[in-house]
């Protein structure tokens, strides 16, 4: 066992009300703690030439029993430890008080009906209602928490057959990838007899009386959350067919690993398909479905990204493409003559992303990051008659999803310090109106919202999110918790958080800087942060912790470290790089074994992203050299940390975190906690109840303010 010398918990006198204010005088007691002994098994692996020990990798056995036992041991420890911060309950008390409020999702059109997403307050899941018309009485279409009384059923509406009479629906289970799709009769709530399993990554695409999906083989037995997926294919499935009589509509068996998925156009006369090997780049082809032909490349290679938009009829097609064009473009294709020499530009790049464009009500709706936050213009078809809408405020904004014949379109506006709210948007006069308010048990006004810009290591300039109470003193005595993410050209812009409340309303701050490897200024700013270009993601994270310091808004003592999945390989980098520069860090879910993701459910499809150990001798050294996992030392104080995975991950395995918690305990010196929770029915983040969400923002925040010696104050309504 390896013990640390701390004072008993039973000494911690500080209170959950306490009115200190001067965060310097306090000061926590440490909690003993005594780890579980893991034991390691002599595995080795060459790469080039080069041995790597891989000394737990039994722990990646998650059906073994010495791995539950593991697990079972880890989360004794860990929830010993946090029950006994005096003030989480308080804190739980607190997040369910202000999570408790009506949550609805933009309405959208199906025939004479409309669908939408709400959960009441404390639901473990959102209901799908439905009501006729915009006038009509809403009722319950499908009600995740009827089926599963435990809540860790989610269900999704996956598509809406053309002549609007069956829907489609998804059903996942514990917080899996996997789903099983099903029927319903809309008028009538009617379920049919369709089941469909090993679905995964994949909508419902109707055509006639059936529609096409795509999905898997079959795992074999005890494979099911972490077994290598491969032959990922496309489906037709007729309405009322055994899915053993689906048709196979595409499938590479020269390439097991490539992802296959697509969708019919809105006039049923094109299938658009998708060869993706990765989450990088993807193969365009289309299929003319009233022709018993082949499907035509349009655009090869995996190199660049071109979705289609919309078919204009005629064989004229929208494409919004990054070829010639890092921040996107929209372009018009003839398929009948597609050679690039004959494209027409609708919608020319510009010096802001071309995050996405949809269509509704015969017109464009073409949506752009300014500094990472929403722009949304109106066009028409051909690029012209562009206006803007005006939104709310700076912030996030989705939506104008519509048929062509729809006049009334809605969207969703949200930013940092303004909650979720659902607006109805008339095309023929632009003029939107606020359909749905969200109430919540705090005022905005209190808080400010800004965004800054700071250097990176290599002069590169990085915007900031810094959010915080108005009038908070600079002076490095704020808690501070700097998320970020930084891959997979995923953009990061405003949204709210109920759970960030806890932080803000205590005096805390909140940070999310815009990394390379995210995709908020456009694909040369995602590639500024993939493969060997990793370690830019790193220097700009700690560039913003030392900003952060700078500015006066927190010091080391003070900081806390976030991000989950690729985030949580950034946090579990940084513990490797800097394990100096934050007093807590929270890797969620995360990547830490470079080295061997890609032999685990998907995570072969990241490759593009970050390389292959087994690839070439470049990309074995550059992972190896940030590799998580691998790069601990023996004998460093590490800050207190909270590692974060959860049972039924087949996404990131949850492998991935026990290694890495192992290794960092057995690295480990000095008083910090380090600690592994192992969330039980849960997969990567998706389909959680909320009774799970509750404890797991509550253990979160009560872990931050006991580490951080930081004062716990609530003022009640």
């Amino acid at each position: 066992m390896k013990n640390l010398l701390l004072i008993i918990a039973a000494t911690m006198t500080l209170a959950s009300c306490a009115d200190t204010t001067d965060s310097a005088a306090v000061k926590n007691p440490v909690m003993k703690l005594t780890y579980p002994e893991t034991k390691t098994v002599d595995t080795t692996d060459t790469y080039f030439g080069t041995t790597v020990k891989d000394e737990y990798r039994w722990l990646e056995d998650d059906n073994a029993d010495d791995t539950k036992a593991w697990v079972k041991a880890q989360n004794e420890v860990t929830f010993s430890y946090l029950e006994n911060i005096p003030y989480r309950d308080a804190i739980r008390d607190r997040y369910e008080d202000i999570f408790n409020y009506p949550k609805v999702g933009a309405p959208f059109k199906a025939g004479e009906y409309y669908f939408f997403n709400k959960n009441s307050g404390l639901q473990n899941q959102s209901v799908i209602y439905i009501q006729k018309g915009l006038e009509g009485e809403p009722e319950v279409f499908l009600d995740p928490n009827a089926i599963n009384a435990e809540g860790t059923t989610s269900i999704n509406l996956a598509g809406i057959s053309k002549d609007n009479k069956y829907v489609t629906y998804a059903r996942s289970d514990g917080g899996s990838d996997w789903q099983k799709m099903y029927v319903m009769e809309i008028a009538t709530k009617k379920q049919l007899g369709d089941e469909l399993n090993w679905v995964k990554f994949s909508g419902a695409s109707w055509y006639k009386d059936g529609f096409f999906y795509s999905r898997y083989p079959a795992p074999a037995e005890g494979d099911e959350l972490k077994g290598n997926n491969q032959f990922h294919s496309v489906y037709y499935h007729k309405l009322g067919d055994d899915q053993s009589k689906d048709r196979l509509v595409y499938r590479d068996d020269n390439n097991p690993n490539i992802y296959h998925f697509g969708s019919v156009t809105e006039d049923e006369k094109y299938f658009v398909l998708y060869k993706q090997p990765g989450t990088d780049g993807f193969a365009t082809f289309v299929k003319d479905l009233e022709k018993d032909g082949p499907f035509v490349e349009l655009f090869a290679g995996y190199n660049k990204k071109t979705s289609a938009v919309k078919h204009l009829g005629g064989g004229k097609m929208l494409f919004k493409t990054n070829i010639d064009a890092p921040n996107y473009r929209l372009i018009q294709v003839d398929l009948n003559n597609p050679a690039k020499e004959n494209w027409t530009e609708v919608i020319p790049e510009t010096e802001n992303l071309l995050q996405s464009i949809s269509t509704g009500g015969g017109k464009l709706f073409a949506d752009y990051l300014e500094k990472a936050t929403t722009r949304i213009y109106q066009l028409d078809f051909d690029g012209s008659n562009r206006k803007a809408i005006d939104l709310p405020g700076l912030g996030s904004a989705g939506g104008f999803n519509g048929k062509d014949e729809d006049n009334i379109l809605f969207y969703s506006f949200t930013s940092f310090t303004y909650p979720v709210s659902i607006f109805k948007y008339d095309v023929k006069t632009g003029k939107s109106e606020q359909f749905f308010k969200t109430e919540l048990k705090f005022n905005p006004e209190d808080y400010v919202e800004k965004q800054v810009t700071y250097t990176s290591k290599d002069g590169t300039p990085v915007t900031m999110f810094i959010v915080h109470k108005k009038g908070l003193e600079m002076n490095g005595q704020n808690p501070t918790y700097l998320y970020a993410y930084g891959g997979f050209n995923v953009s990061l812009s405003p949204s709210f958080s109920t759970s960030r409340v806890i932080l803000l309303e205590n005096g805390g701050v909140f940070a999310m800087p815009n990394l390379r490897g995210g995709g908020e200024y456009g694909e040369k700013w995602h590639e500024g942060g993939m493969l060997l270009n990793k370690q830019n993601v790193f220097d700009d994270f700690f560039a913003a912790a030392d900003y952060l310091k700078k500015e006066g808004y927190t010091s080391t003592e003070k900081l806390s470290v976030s991000g989950g999945s690729n985030g949580g390989l950034l946090v579990g980098a940084t513990l490797a790089q800097r394990p100096d520069i934050a007093a807590v860090a929270y890797p969620a879910v995360g990547v830490m074994d470079m080295l061997r993701y890609h032999k685990f459910t998907v995570g072969k499809g990241w490759i593009p992203e970050y390389g292959s150990s087994e690839a070439s001798e470049a990309d074995f050294k550059n992972l190896y050299g940030y590799s998580p996992l691998h790069n601990l030392k023996e004998g460093t104080q590490y800050p207190a940390t909270m590692v974060t995975t959860a049972d039924h991950d087949d996404r990131v395995v949850p492998a991935h975190s026990f290694k890495f918690a192992a290794r960092l305990q057995k690295a480990h010196e000095g008083d910090n906690p380090v600690l592994i929770r192992v969330a039980v029915d849960a997969g990567h983040g998706a389909g959680k109840p909320v009774g799970m969400i509750l404890d797991e923002e509550a253990d979160r925040w009560a872990f931050l303010f006991w580490n951080t010696n930081s004062p716990v104050k609530y003022t009640k309504d």
